[in-house]
């Protein structure tokens, strides 16, 4: 049987460890990594900065487990969508709209990643964990593009990073700069009919591109 701390909650350090990266996430996102409290994190899970830090070692540490979580799962939630068993053009189109429905649902990842470019990746740099991760979706647009290519789906053999960074920059843009952006435009990027036409833009962009041949080099 779990043992009770003496706040009354059961001792189960595994789903400790996840309430407080919930709650850090919220935090760090919010706050930055500066501006954000350790104690007020210990606070809203009902735990003591002295248990965070046995967990994570430091406030960085934590913050590194974070962004690791994070990257964890939309990887984790692009594992489980199966595209192997898809065509290629229908593989595609699902990874795209996958990672649009997830920055859309989780502005805590898109200002996380802000926040990391502010410190210049420093901390990434110290995770072998974030590297390792994100081969997987690079391998998964990879495989997409020789499928398409040895069916005739697709006529560019396509870089699958720049694919990748294509996809991000898209999806990345539309939250990061949602507020800045619509009030520069006018424009609620977050209105159902804008969010559906652009879920199917940049889809279609990004096959149209694959679809279309590759550049003839100019002469002299």
């Amino acid at each position: 049987m779990a043992e009770r701390q003496g706040n009354g909650r059961k001792n189960d350090p595994q789903r400790t460890q996840e309430d407080i990266l919930a709650v850090a996430t919220e935090e760090f996102s919010t706050h930055g990594l500066a501006g954000a409290r350790v104690d007020a994190i210990a606070e809203r899970t009902r735990t003591s900065k002295r248990m965070i830090y046995y967990y994570f070692g430091s406030k960085e540490g934590l913050y590194l487990a974070v962004l690791e979580r994070s990257y964890r799962r939309i990887r984790t939630l692009e594992a489980d969508l199966e595209l192997a068993n898809l065509p290629p053009e229908k593989a595609l189109r699902t990874l795209i709209e996958t990672t649009f429905d997830h920055d859309e649902a989780n502005p805590d990842f898109v200002r996380l990643v802000s926040i990391e470019n502010i410190h210049h990746a420093a901390h990434m740099l110290r995770s072998e964990a974030i590297r390792d991760l994100n081969v997987s979706v690079i391998q998964m647009i990879e495989a997409i593009i020789a499928r398409g290519l040895a069916d005739g789906t697709f006529r560019r053999k396509a870089d699958p990073i720049d694919v990748h960074m294509l996809i991000s920059a898209f999806c990345f843009f539309r939250v990061s700069n949602r507020y800045t952006f619509g009030t520069i435009f006018r424009r609620d990027l977050s209105e159902k009919t804008t969010i559906e036409r652009h879920r199917t833009m940049i889809a279609d962009a990004v096959i149209s591109y694959l679809k279309s041949a590759e550049d003839e080099p100019t002469s002299a």
